[in-house]
């Protein structure tokens, strides 16, 4: 029964005709999803106008097995944010005149890229033979860089629509989140989308699906995000497999913190779903991890505005409120439960982040340090795989060494700064970790950054992480996709015919030689076809140097890099080669040179900028001219001895563009 039940004697005689009969109904539990619709009808009364809101809220609180929490996983591009417009446009979430195209995405750069970068949960309300469900949807984002979102997601739901593109078929992406969702229990709906296209080819998808999950063809769905064929399918399907929400309402209680944002009016939310028990407004709340106590300001639901309720019960997924403002005090993964009636052990979270690339992100004005530690605070509420930790650099100044998923991960961190916070930073050489054994046989040192190597007469073995990577691609491509990833130290582990003319290849690489370009001339040789998956298979020995840039003899430690010994003098040429295209000619020559400890191993001058002095000596003996030159030579000397080099900020990425 609602826990309108106390309410029933003072609010029936307040309401007349239309609404003392939805009312009955609503009591009666026969309406209990259109909360808004009846919030609509009380507040056309005008004596309830003010118990309008109450009413409303009281009265929305569905029974657990009218509950579905599911999430969308596919590979990248292949139509979850238009599939999920789709969903919340068939079920009247979203209103017409609010409805664009990937409603979810609420950031500029992920409308401007076409990529989902966040998460983006959202309940729907939808009515199924003359039954009301409440669906609480998760959009994932597809690029290997955010897995990490993907697992996050994973652990609220208890179902997933696995997408698959009826032009492309099943990728690389596809397969490791599905493996995820499998080991999370979740029940797989497999869509086939972009059924639409003439390019489309279901049938083979279709065998494809059979082949990976062993289902009935039956079960799968043809779909289309675009034209909305087989939204109906889609959310039957979701009402009839996804499994019901286990949880006792009346249990402690018991919430997982599965994302959380930052409002620089109400400060923290966070972002749950309720496992046991039952969360109220102006509740006493603990969060566990970090040992906090909060009074719940303010608990609701997720619709594409969050709207606020008084009570969010089990198996339900939610927001709260408690004017949280250092972003320390809330931890991805946390739980919530009563201070009065704790829970007895915190909920086990999902996989711990591991980052897998290293840079140093300073700011340009060396005074903004303090603004860009608050910016990165505040960047990772919202995006839990970001580390970051304080270093100095001599060249650089103060800043912070960060971890990163990968490169397009750096990317939008970089850009996010830019734009929500207008931190305008230097990104130095990205780098992976690597573990340096010295020769006394201590512990390995995790080392992220080759400033913080030891001189190379203490090191005995340095050890470099390697990756299991699997590449899906067409026959046609590959002998140049086998060329890059030897030329790459890769291993082939195995190759394998998926289907037709595709191909699975599996490779250990080293990570470092792959988060710099690696993607893209994967994309380029393959024509867009290859689609690249990977996760961390362990560190191997490998004969790795420093390669330093020096110029004028004083070494920039911010370009500073690892890499392998057999690539060393190629790389330290294209790097001097890189640098003088970009460093600005000054009055006096600047060599640029590359070196490994003392030993120099490639070389670049940039000649100095002649100004001509004897451009207003007009006749005279050429002694006049000798003068004048002997003077600019003089004054260049002295120019050499305390000229500093200006370094523009494109040379710190100027690594991320060699060929």
């Amino acid at each position: 029964m609602p826990p309108l039940f106390v309410y029933r004697g003072e609010l029936k005689g307040e309401l007349k005709g239309e609404l003392k009969f939805r009312f009955e109904r609503f009591f009666n539990g026969v309406e209990s999803g259109y909360v808004d619709d009846f919030y609509y009808f009380c507040s056309l009364n005008g004596s309830s106008r003010s118990l309008a809101y109450d009413l409303s809220q009281k009265c929305y609180n569905p029974r657990m097995k009218n509950i579905r929490n599911f999430c969308i996983i596919a590979h990248i591009d292949h139509g979850k944010s238009t599939l999920a417009d789709r969903l919340l446009e068939y079920t009247d979430t979203v209103a017409a005149k609010d409805m664009e195209a990937q409603v979810l995405d609420d950031m500029d750069l992920e409308r401007e890229r076409g990529i989902t970068i966040k998460s983006h949960a959202i309940q729907m309300n939808y009515r199924q033979d003359g039954e009301d469900y409440v669906l609480n949807l998760i959009d994932t984002p597809g690029h290997v860089d955010f897995s990490y979102e993907v697992s996050r997601s994973i652990a609220a739901c208890e179902g997933a629509l696995l997408i698959v593109d009826a032009t492309q078929g099943i990728q690389a992406q596809t397969i490791s989140n599905l493996y995820m969702a499998i080991d999370n229990n979740l029940e797989i709906i497999p869509v086939i989308n972009k059924c639409d296209l003439e390019s489309a080819n279901p049938d083979e998808v279709e065998d494809q699906i059979v082949d990976l999950l062993g289902c009935a063809r039956s079960e799968i769905i043809r779909a289309s995000g675009k034209t909305g064929m087989g939204v109906d399918e889609i959310l039957r399907a979701i009402v009839e497999r996804v499994p019901v929400p286990e949880g006792d309402p009346k249990a402690p209680l018991q919430a997982l913190i599965f994302d959380s944002v930052f409002n620089p009016f109400r400060g923290i939310i966070a972002y749950f779903k309720v496992l046991n028990g039952t969360m109220r407004k102006d509740d006493f709340v603990k969060f566990v991890a970090t040992g906090k106590e909060y009074h719940a300001d303010e608990v609701g639901v997720l619709k594409l505005d969050m709207m606020p309720r008084t009570e969010i019960s089990a198996g339900n997924v939610g927001y709260i409120i408690s004017g949280i403002k250092t972003s320390k005090e809330v931890k991805v993964g946390d739980t919530i439960t009563h201070v009065a009636r704790p829970c007895e052990k915190a909920i086990s979270g999902f996989e711990e982040v591991k980052p897998m690339v290293f840079a140093g992100v300073y700011p340009i004005d060396a005074e903004d340090f303090e603004n860009l530690r608050a910016s990165l605070e505040k960047l990772q509420l919202n995006d839990a795989s970001l580390t970051f930790q304080p270093e100095s650099s001599a060249a650089l100044g103060f800043g912070f060494r960060c971890g990163f998923l990968g490169l397009l991960h750096m990317e939008i961190v970089q850009e996010r700064l830019s734009r929500e916070f207008g931190m305008e930073v230097i990104t130095t050489v990205p780098n992976v970790s690597y573990l340096v054994y010295d020769k006394k046989g201590n512990a390995p040192v995790e080392v992220h950054n080759p400033s913080g190597l030891p001189e190379i007469t203490l090191i005995d073995h340095i050890e470099e992480p390697y990756i299991r990577s699997t590449i899906i691609t067409q026959a046609d491509y590959i002998g140049p996709i086998m060329t890059l990833c030897l030329g790459k130290r890769g291993e082939l582990v195995k190759q394998e015919y998926i289907s037709g003319n595709r191909m699975e290849l599996t490779f250990d690489l080293p990570l470092g030689e792959i988060v710099i370009d690696f993607y893209d001339k994967l994309k380029s040789i393959s024509k867009g076809y290859a689609s690249f998956d990977y996760h961390l298979n362990g560190f191997r020995e490998s004969r790795l140097v420093k390669l330093d840039i020096l110029l004028n003899g004083e070494s920039v430690d911010a370009l500073s890099t690892l890499t392998h010994a057999d690539n060393a003098v190629r790389f330290g040429r294209r790097m001097c080669e890189k640098l003088k295209e970009l460093i600005p000619r000054q009055q006096f020559d600047i060599a640029i040179q590359a070196a490994i400890g003392a030993k120099i191993i490639a070389r670049e001058t940039i000649k100095a900028v002649r100004k001509d002095v004897t451009a207003k000596c007009y006749g005279g003996d050429i002694s006049r001219k000798r003068k004048l030159l002997e003077k600019q030579k003089q004054g260049k000397k002295r120019m050499k001895q305390i000229g500093s080099v200006e370094v523009p900020q494109k040379a710190f990425l100027a690594v991320l563009k060699l060929d």
